[in-house]
Order: C-alpha cells, then structure tokens, then sequence
C-alpha cells in the first residue's frame, strides 16, 4: 500500500468527463454531482451532448461531455475550463482538449487508444499527447478497459455489459482524488439500478476498483484535494435538474391550490424530462398523457383546465410554433394554462441538444390577434421550481395561459436544491366564480380591480357557460362580431397582464454608481454575476439587473435602467430582449453583446468584452451596437 498523499483544501474545482455517448459520461457526472451535493457543496452542471442518437464508435461527432463545477461556496457556472479531464477514448481526448485549464490534469483510458482509435478521431501520428502538445506529466494514463473485466471476470455478465462499467472507474478514480465517501456512490447506484441489482452490484464493484486504483498507486498526482463546505444550511437537499425542478414546482403548485394536475405533452428533446417526471407521481394525483402530436398535447391541457385542473404542456421551440393556435384558445377563452418552452437551437430542427435563447419574441408575439400572455424565465435549474410555481399562480389567479422560458442549458443542468417547506410556499387562490353568481353567472363577468373573469368548473349547478374561439359578448357571453365589444374585450385582455403585479427588478453590484449595468434575462444570470463580480474585483464600477418576469415588466424596470451611463444587454440570440426593450421604455437604446452558438457564455469573454466597452471612449462612435465580434 502506497503512503497517503497530502490532502489539499480547495475553494473549487471544475471536473469534465467525456467519451462515447454509450460510455456513461452523463451518469458519471451526474453520481458526481450528486455526491457533491449530498455533502454540502454547491453544483453548477453543463452536460454536452451531441444530437446523434448513435454516433459510430470512436469518431469525433459522437463525443458526449458532462462539466460539473463544485464548490464550498456559492457556484454560479459550470466554469469556463475544467481542472480535470476524463477522456475515455482517442475522439474525447482530441475534442474536448480544448476545454482544460494550462495545468490540468488529464485522466485517460489508454486502451482505447489504439491503432484504429486514432485514426477515427483522426490523428495524423501514433504520439497523440505531443500531436496535441499536452505535457505527459499532466496525464494520468490507466488501463481502464483491461482492468474492468479483469474486475469483473467473474461475474456472469457478457463483454459488452461489463464495458459498460467503464464510467464507474473513472469516477471511482476521481472520488478518490477529491476525498469523496464511496457510500454516496454506492447508495446512488443502487437506486439507480433498484430493479436490476445484479447490474448495480456490477458498477458498485467497479467504482471501488477506480478508487482503489488511485489509493493504491498514487495515480501520479502529487495529492488528493478535498473541498469543504463553507455555509451550509440544514435541511434536506438533492441535485436536481431544471426539468425536474419544474416537474415539481408544477405538482407544489397544484397541491397548494387543492387541484389535479394535468401534463399534455409530446416528446421533444430538451423537453422530454419534464413528462418523465411526471409520469412517475400518480400518486400525487398527477394526468400525464403522451399525446399524437404538439397541437393535441396543448389543445388537451385547455379541456383540463376548462373542466377545473390546472393544464399545463411542455416543448422546445418547434413545438411552439405548433401549439399557437391552441394558445390564442388560451387567451380568447381566458383559462388557466402553463406552457413550458425549454429553448434549444433553432430555427427548425436547428441543434436539437444545445441551448438558446432565441424563443423570446414567439412566446410573446407570435400569435395571431392581440394575444398578450405572462412570460416567465427562471434564472437556475433551481429556480425553475420557484418559476414554475409562480407561472401556475399566475395562471390560477388571473385565468391567463402563462409562459414558462426554460432552455437546454438551465433544464439539463443541475444544482443542489434545499427541499422548500409546503406550508412556507405562497398561497393560490383560483379565480373561482362566486356563490352569488349562481344561476346569473355569463362567463367573462370580472373583479372590478383585476379585470380577471370568474371560473367556473363545468358540472356546477347554476353555472352553465360556454367557451369557444369565437369572440364573445364581455356582458353575455353570446357570440359577438360589435367592434365596440371586440375592441373593449381586447384591450381588457391585454389591460389584465399588464396589471398583473410582479416582484420589482433588483440590482447586483455597484447599484448606486455603476458606470456599466448588464442586463440579462433567465439562464445567462451565473455567468453575467460572475463577469460583474470579475470586473468589479479589477476595479471597475458595474453592476447587473437579470430580468425573470419579462411580461409583463417589473413596474420599476424603466426607472433602474434609464439611470446608468451605459447599458448593455447580453442575451443568447441576435438582440430580442433589447429590441423588446426599446419598445417599452422611451427613449432607451442599450449596447448589445450577442452570442448564438449554442453552448453557454464563456465568462472571460463576457469579462474582456465589457471592460472594452469600458475603457473605450469612441464605443459609441461604432453606433449603439456593441457586439463582441466587434472586439476581434
């Protein structure tokens, strides 16, 4: 048994595992993770996968990465590069090389490096580190593949399944190299694998030979590192994605307002996991159907509202641009609906597995007709529970579908999340029709303030109403084509979002005497935190406003952003939320730093793109567009 290594206190570490999309990277990472969470760390995830269902073994375009951030305190990205690569095979190593820090380390299975290994990931020699030109003393080089089925030759498994196992090495091999317990892993895997305990058993016994491995030959790294929690909080916490974080904040919701919940939905990806989820909780009370197409899925939600639950549907992009008619049925029959939009990269089928936020102008204009609806994109994959509970009270209380801007980024990606207690959650109160409405009830008679129309629940004595797409009388409920009446139920339509109150905008950072403010809205709030907190730390006056309810606008919103010398917007897409911007305040023309390439900010260049917009007095001599490619 080798000597102990010294053990060395981090503040954090950013670790990304990659190989083939059949190697487990996505689990590994994400036992990983949880472990991290489990003892008190903060998580920031990023998994990266390709779009390929299948992708031929070993070739470049098949590569699948999982990026896990863990600190002791806060974290609020994945991390620009990683300190610790796992490269499973030639293709990994080749593609995601790119991604580690100058000094850092790099873990390889050097069976998969053979001959015909290099040639898929298409090196030019058989000397890939120096090809690469990685230093070989950064590599930990291990025989992973051969050392797996000598650990399992004598379990009654095929080859193929004991390949499998592959991915519990390597992270055996990084639990031991960051001082993690082997029994979170272990309890992990054997949820995971609940009913095939065989399989489980198998991977449990694999990961303990990765980190016996390091223990046992020091894996030629000069110490092992722990990372300690700095301000932890009791309670109960997991890791938990944006999607599942979503799944539940639907199901507090509807639980809180002593209602059903229903989930119509279609496949897509990255919106698939939410209908996973939910599916799993009949016994919450939770309809989930997996309807024959997005215009069904949506349409089906409506009739579960229309006859008292709180409808919801979930989709990318795509999927919006089906379901809008259906939507506008939301709006002209004013019924409760959450619509979950998780983005992706578009237009079309576009990148299916890689994030954006071009969405935004669809989800609020893209409807025939005047067809205001409530926009709501939550800022973490934890805060998409929050979101999700507001836009289902939102929905309840002002009868209204409501928009729920998710995208692959916050819905993949995970956190630890503290379990909230239900009784500390904010009230719901549906809009339900009054007992002295009975038997004079016309469905779109109104609160005097609110201006939202009384529910009723189909069935109820006293209460017989019907709805439709066609527009209807506002004292009557009879069909009507008066232009008086159509211009008054539009402008009431539109008037009741607008009055819907929202939290104020708050503002990080040099609030009072920035000489830059970022603006940003959902998922970009981790990475333009930390540009303003690097930038401030070298002295500059910045701050940043992260927008979360976009429709409609916090009341205070103008008055924060009008007040700087210098505003730029930074959002992933070609300038939408600055454009929506322009539109809603007088006179406001901000900078714009625009990206769509489908993977997230990379905060150094966030960081180097807004000190230029500092430092550089003629920036607005180039117009009132600043974009970062200007800064090439």
């Amino acid at each position: 048994m080798a000597e102990a290594l010294e053990v060395k206190e981090l503040e954090g570490v950013v670790i990304r595992f990659s190989g083939d999309s059949g190697d487990g990277m996505q689990l590994a990472g994400n036992v990983f993770s949880t472990i991290s969470a489990t003892v008190g760390n903060d998580i920031s995830t990023f998994p990266d996968y390709p779009a390929d269902i299948r992708a031929p073994q070993g070739s470049l375009t098949g590569v699948s990465g999982y990026q896990v951030h863990v600190g002791g305190d806060k974290v609020y990205t994945p991390g620009d590069k990683c300190d610790v690569l796992v490269a499973m095979n030639a293709a990994a190593l080749k593609t995601q090389y790119k991604h580690v820090k100058p000094q850092g380390t790099i873990i390889i299975d050097t069976d998969a490096f053979g001959p015909g290994d290099l040639k898929r990931a298409r090196f030019r020699t058989d000397d890939y580190l120096r090809e690469l030109e990685i230093d070989p003393d950064r590599v930990v080089a291990c025989p992973i593949t051969h050392m797996v089925k000598e650990c399992l030759a004598e379990e009654d498994m095929d080859t193929k399944s004991k390949l499998k196992c592959r991915n519990m090495f390597a992270l055996g091999l990084v639990c031991w190299l960051f001082n993690r317990d082997l029994e979170l892993a272990e309890k992990f895997l054997r949820d995971k694998f609940a009913k095939k305990p065989a399989i489980a058993e198998a991977n449990i016994k694999v990961v303990t030979a990765g980190y016996d491995y390091g223990a046992n030959t020091h894996a030629t790294v000069p110490n092992t590192y722990r990372i300690e929690s700095k301000h932890k909080k009791t309670g109960r916490y997991m890791d938990v994605t944006g999607n599942k974080a979503t799944a539940y904040g639907l199901m507090a919701a509807a639980e809180r307002a002593g209602m059903k919940l229903y989930l119509g939905s279609y496949p897509i990806t990255p919106a698939s996991d939410i209908l996973h989820e939910l599916a799993k909780h009949k016994s919450m009370g939770v309809i989930t159907v997996q309807c024959e197409d997005e215009i069904s899925a949506c349409a089906s939600a409506i009739g579960a509202s229309f006859a008292g639950a709180l409808g919801a549907t979930s989709t990318s992009g795509p999927g919006i641009c089906l379901k809008s008619e259906a939507m506008n049925l939301a709006v002209i029959d004013e019924l409760p609906l959450v619509v979950i939009d998780v983005q992706r990269g578009g237009p079309s089928t576009g990148m299916p597995t890689k994030s954006e936020q071009t969405d935004l102008l669809q989800v609020l204009y893209g409807r025939n007709g005047e067809s205001p609806m409530p926009v709501i994109a939550p800022t973490s994959p934890t805060d998409c529970f929050d979101a999700a509970y507001m836009a289902a009270k939102i929905a309840l209380e002002h009868l209204t579908p409501v928009v729920l801007l998710t995208d692959a980024f916050v819905a993949n990606g995970s956190a630890a999340w503290k379990l909230p207690e239900m009784d500390k959650l904010p009230e719901i109160h549906p809009h339900y029709a009054l007992p002295s409405q009975k038997y004079k009830y016309t469905p779109y008679q109104r609160d005097p303030e609110t201006m939202v129309r009384y529910w009723a629940v189909p069935g109820t004595e006293g209460y017989t109403h019907i709805l439709g797409g066609l527009e209807k009388d506002g004292k009557t409920g009879a069909i009507s084509s008066e232009p008086e009446n159509h211009d008054k139920m539009d402008r009431m339509r539109y008037n009741k979002i607008a009055a819907i109150n929202v939290p104020d905008l708050e503002i990080e950072g040099d609030k009072d005497d920035a000489d830059l403010l970022i603006v940003g809205f959902g998922s970009t709030y981790g990475h333009l935190h930390s540009a303003m907190t690097e930038l401030r730390r070298r002295g500059h006056k910045v701050a940043l406003a992260q927008l979360k309810y976009i429709n409609p606008l916090p009341d205070n919103t103008a008055d924060l952003l009008t007040k700087y010398p210098k505003v730029v917007v930074a959002e992933q897409n070609l300038g939408q939320l600055a454009a929506l911007l322009r539109i809603r305040i007088n006179d406001f023309s901000p900078y714009q730093y625009n990206q769509v390439k489908g993977q997230p900010f990379v905060v150094s260049e966030l960081v180097r793109a807004f000190e230029t917009l500092l430092t550089n007095p003629t920036a607005r001599v180039i117009g009132r567009t600043f974009e970062a490619k200007m800064l090439q």
